[in-house]
C-alpha cells in the first residue's frame, strides 16, 4: 500500500477545523500519539530513506515500516506497513537486544478526519509546530491520489510549500 500525502505548516488550524466542519467532515477524534523511532543495526535508516516506528496511543500500539520516499511527485509518497502489536514495551525491549538503536522520539496531538475519500489531521508536533496532513492510499496510481489530494487542499483552503521531511526529519534538523 502507498501513502500519498500533503503536509504544509500553517500558522493556526482553527480556520481548516472549521473549513472541515462546514464540509460536513467526520471528526474521528483527537489523540495524542508518542512515535519511538529506531535505526537498525545492518542498515542506516537516514541513508536508505526508510523508518521503523513504534507508535503508541490511546491503550493501543503499531508498529510501522516506511520505505523510501517515491522521488517522482511533489508529494510525499512512500510504501507503508503496519501492524498492531500487544505490547510495545516488550516489542521495543525486542529491538534493543537486536541491536536496533533508538533515534528519536515525537510526540504530537494529532486530531483527525475523513474527508472526500481521505484522512485529515491537523497536528500540533511538540518542538516543531502545527501542520495539516491529507492522506490518501493507494495500491499503485500515485497520480489520482495526487490529484485528490490536491483538489481537497483547495476546497480546505490549505496553501503553502508542500514538506517532503517526515516529523522525525523535521525534528533531526533541529538538533
Amino acid at each position: 500500500m502507498l501513502e500519498i500525502e500533503l503536509k504544509v505548516r500553517v500558522a493556526s488550524l482553527d480556520p481548516v477545523r472549521r473549513k472541515l466542519l462546514q464540509l460536513n467532515a467526520e471528526s474521528c477524534g483527537r489523540v495524542h500519539e508518542r512515535d519511538i523511532y529506531y535505526n537498525a543495526p545492518h542498515r542506516d535508516f537516514s541513508k536508505t530513506d526508510e523508518a521503523l516506528r513504534v507508535r503508541f496511543t490511546d491503550g493501543k500500539t503499531v508498529v510501522t515500516y516506511k520505505g523510501a520516499k517515491m522521488k517522482n511527485l511533489n508529494l510525499k509518497a512512500r510504501e507503508e506497513l503496519n501492524t498492531v502489536i500487544e505490547s510495545g514495551e516488550t516489542f521495543s525491549d525486542i529491538l534493543a537486544r537486536l541491536g536496533f538503536a533508538r533515534s528519536a522520539e515525537v510526540n504530537k496531538w494529532r486530531e483527525n478526519y475523513r474527508f472526500s475519500n481521505a484522512s485529515i489531521a491537523l497536528d500540533e508536533v511538540e518542538h516543531l509546530g502545527t501542520f495539516v496532513e491529507i492522506e490518501v492510499l493507494a495500491d499503485s496510481d500515485a497520480s489520482g491520489a495526487a490529484s485528490t489530494i490536491d483538489r481537497i487542499a483547495q476546497e480546505l483552503g490549505v496553501v503553502g510549500k508542500p514538506i517532503l521531511a517526515s516529523y522525525l526529519e523535521l525534528l533531526l534538523s533541529t538538533r
